[in-house]
């Protein structure tokens, strides 16, 4: 089973640099850019449709009622040829142009009494709702096509502007006036309303930038100073901490661990003199006492290599293993340490702590449950960029299974080891059963492993 997350946790980012947020600024503007330029560019071109077709609409309006309506007669809308023909003469000197590229006029019935397209005269197609619309109502209604109608046959290109407008005849009768205006100044017209809506964006942000890059810079070099501010104060803590460790390590080794070691002296020799005179009682009670002063020396010494492991940062981890499996011994646990040099390991100095720290808590699991057993602590380079530990005892074992099901409740011990084994590089693993032992096995791999 796999404890702690062999990913580790997300690597701290590095120290914020003012020319690397410039450059994520420029970055920034560069993609706003493009951004607006879509926009933009959709924006553009449906207000230059809209004004094609208000401008369509407009010039519709204008030769309805300047040449439609004065030469519309009762004939043309009868079918007679000669006011086909007179009219077809004005439509082509009057009504189209670069700008209009159809004419018609249409009955209320949907026949084409008049286009420009002489195979058009005198066919019927069914009138669409806008044009409908504008007999029914009338107005003029215009819009972009894109000539997908039966009555569009005869027109090229994708899309054009079309404008229905009803006018009368003489008589009164109703006929629809349509034309088809080109699409070409829509394209021209966004164009033109894309460069000034360009030209606007792209120097608003420039400014921006200019204004914006010298404070950015300022701020961002005020905050790099306090983050390095932040971490030597962090590091002044860790430092001091490490110091105060130190000397509290130091008190105790140099005061209450020697007094210890001499009242130990002072009671077992008391025992050899009132066991020398007869006086037993007196000597069972001296002999409990000096083991009991013994058994506080151990659990000091294993205090002190808790609070500052001095031979860890002096001579290694090698030799701070060793200090490990003695301050573990005791009188059913035997603890055996198969360990390559210090020199073949090669260890960074995280590394070492953070075997050491494994190590620990295996001991110590393996001194609070395995009961009787042996344990092995195993520390060996395999390869140039991993290093193994391997901590196997013969004791009591456990359920593996119980991690998976519940694995904060009553394992406090293998929550420290997960916690500690979740870094960069790092892999925790143990296997164990009921009556089978414990193996706990730590990979170091990558640059945590790496020879230094």
């Amino acid at each position: 089973m796999t404890l702690g997350d062999p990913g580790g946790p997300v690597r701290l980012e590095p120290l914020l640099s003012p020319r690397r947020v410039l450059v994520q600024l420029a970055l920034g503007v560069v993609a706003a850019l493009l951004v607006v330029g879509v926009v933009g560019t959709l924006a553009a071109r449906q207000l230059a449709e809209r004004e094609a077709v208000n401008d369509a609409a407009t010039i519709a309006g204008v030769l309805a009622e300047s040449v439609v309506v004065p030469s519309l007669t009762d004939a043309l809308v009868a079918g007679d040829p000669a006011a086909i023909a007179a009219f077809d003469e004005l439509a082509r000197t009057r009504l189209l142009s670069d700008s209009i590229v159809r004419v018609k006029l249409w009955s209320d019935q949907g026949k084409v009494l008049y286009a420009d397209e002489e195979q058009l005269i005198g066919r019927s197609f069914p009138l669409s709702k806008d044009q409908r619309s504008a007999l029914a109502q009338p107005a003029t209604v215009a819009d972009v096509t894109d000539l997908t109608q039966s009555e569009n046959v005869f027109e090229s290109g994708e899309r054009l502007v079309e404008v229905y407008r009803p006018v009368w005849t003489p008589s009164r009768q109703p006929v629809l006036f349509e034309i088809y205006a080109s699409y070409d100044p829509v394209g021209e017209r966004t164009t033109q309303l894309w460069r000034g809506f360009a030209g606007v964006t792209a120097s608003s942000l420039v400014l921006f930038v200019v204004i914006v890059s010298p404070i950015v810079w300022h701020l961002v070099r005020r905050l790099r100073r306090a983050e390095e501010q932040r971490i030597d104060l962090l590091q002044r803590a860790v430092d001091a901490s490490s110091d105060e460790r130190r000397r509290i390590a130091a008190s105790l080794h140099d005061g209450p661990v020697q007094e210890l070691a001499a009242t130990s002296f002072t009671v077992a020799g008391a025992s050899a003199t009132a066991g020398a005179h007869g006086q037993r009682a007196l000597a069972r009670d001296l002999d409990a006492a000096a083991a009991a002063v013994r058994s506080s020396i151990r659990s000091l010494r294993t205090l002190l290599v808790d609070i500052y492991p001095a031979s860890l940062a002096r001579s290694g981890v090698v030799t701070a293993l060793h200090d490990l499996a003695q301050t573990t011994r005791r009188d059913d646990l035997v603890v055996r340490v198969d360990a390559a040099d210090e020199d073949d390991l090669a260890m960074s100095p995280d590394a070492q702590r953070l075997v050491h720290r494994v190590a620990q808590e295996c001991l110590r699991n393996a001194a609070r449950h395995a009961g009787p057993a042996t344990v092995t602590v195993s520390l060996h380079r395999d390869g140039p960029g991993s290093v193994i530990l391997d901590v196997v005892d013969d004791g009591a074992g456990f359920d593996v299974e119980q991690l998976r099901t519940a694995p904060h409740e009553g394992h406090l011990g293998l929550q420290l080891l997960a916690d500690a084994a979740s870094v960069p590089g790092a892999l925790l693993q143990v296997s164990s059963a009921p009556g089978h032992g414990t193996h706990w096995r730590l990979v170091l791999d990558g640059e945590l492993g790496a020879a230094t």
